[in-house]
């Protein structure tokens, strides 16, 4: 059933044809659901852009039984064992094959337990099938990639006709929910975040909660997304960051590093600006080398919730 608060669940998609997917994506699930065959799958791509819709979409037309399972959230050992033994363990009360989909199953240690996974889809391989979705595939231990068909979510030149049919889904919903738009403002998100459709729908049903959506929203966006970074930084929340950064994160990330820099009377105590500047400092001049800015800014974020004193709010 259909949450009736979060757009992204009362809009979510229910079949794959409804899904927003470049073409030959498209094809390779609606084979799987023709087939009446879901094999085990690794879902890779950026946030947001559809992996465990697309996942739902297959089992809900094919009236599986499922549970879904945040490797972000339930990734300990114990908590997955226990939530998978109870659900597979059994026999679908419906008939058929149930399975799993992990979300986020790159964020599983692959030291523990992924390779407890694996022990996991061996047990229960006769009535229970397994999905993960995730970002990174290559932070998926070999082991499990070897008993999964990989599916990489790539946009390539599909971009424009993606985001014109999202931007022609999103100006339906926000004609349900009565509110008032400014159509360049909307085309701004979506360029913005596109393909992170989940984002899209957050931000504007955040913003879209006075009834009206214009060009104010793109100001109170970009500050309310760097004042949720900022209470990771606080709160020491890691994986938190770890996300935030992996979702957010330009190609450059100079503009973040700058935004703490010209915070840093607000957000630190004074004795601890020194170590930010000089910190702030030695990313910003890696980044002009690293291979991967994420890892870079992340071990930088790091590096600052652990040297330096911040403010309370």
């Amino acid at each position: 059933m259909r949450d009736d608060f979060l757009w992204v669940e009362k809009y979510r998609p229910l079949t794959v044809q409804e899904a927003i997917l470049p073409s030959k994506l498209k094809e390779t699930f609606q084979t799987f659901v023709d087939k009446k065959n879901v094999p085990n799958l690794i879902l890779a791509g950026g946030s947001g852009c559809g992996k465990t819709t697309v996942a739902r979409a297959m089992l809900e037309e094919l009236k599986c039984d499922y549970i879904v399972i945040n490797g972000s959230l339930s990734g300990n050992i114990d908590t997955l064992r226990n939530d998978i033994l109870q659900f597979a363990s059994s026999v679908s009360l419906i008939g058929g094959r149930k399975y799993v989909i992990l979300d986020e199953a790159d964020y599983l240690n692959p030291n523990s337990t992924q390779p407890a996974l694996r022990n996991f889809m061996e047990e229960f391989s006769k009535n229970c099938g397994f999905i993960m979705t995730c970002n990174y595939k290559n932070r998926i231990i070999e082991p499990l990639h070897s008993r999964c068909s990989v599916v990489d979510f790539k946009i390539n030149g599909s971009g424009p006709t993606l985001a014109s049919k999202f931007l022609k889904r999103i100006k339906n919903i926000l004609e349900q929910e009565n509110i008032e738009y400014d159509i360049k403002v909307i085309v701004e998100v979506i360029s913005k975040h596109f393909p992170d459709y989940r984002r899209i729908l957050n931000e504007l049903q955040r913003y879209g909660t006075s009834g009206k959506i214009d060009s104010g929203i793109l100001t109170n966006m970009s500050d309310e997304n760097f004042k949720t970074l900022v209470g990771f930084l606080k709160e020491k929340k890691f994986t938190e960051m770890r996300k935030w950064v992996g979702q957010n994160l330009d190609n450059e990330p100079v503009g973040l590093y700058r935004q703490i820099y010209d915070n840093a009377n607000a957000l630190m105590e004074k004795g601890s600006i020194p170590q930010l500047v000089l910190t702030i400092a030695d990313y910003e001049y890696k980044s002009a080398f690293v291979a991967d800015q994420e890892i870079n800014m992340v071990a930088c974020l790091t590096q600052l919730m652990a040297e330096c004193e911040w403010k309370s709010f």
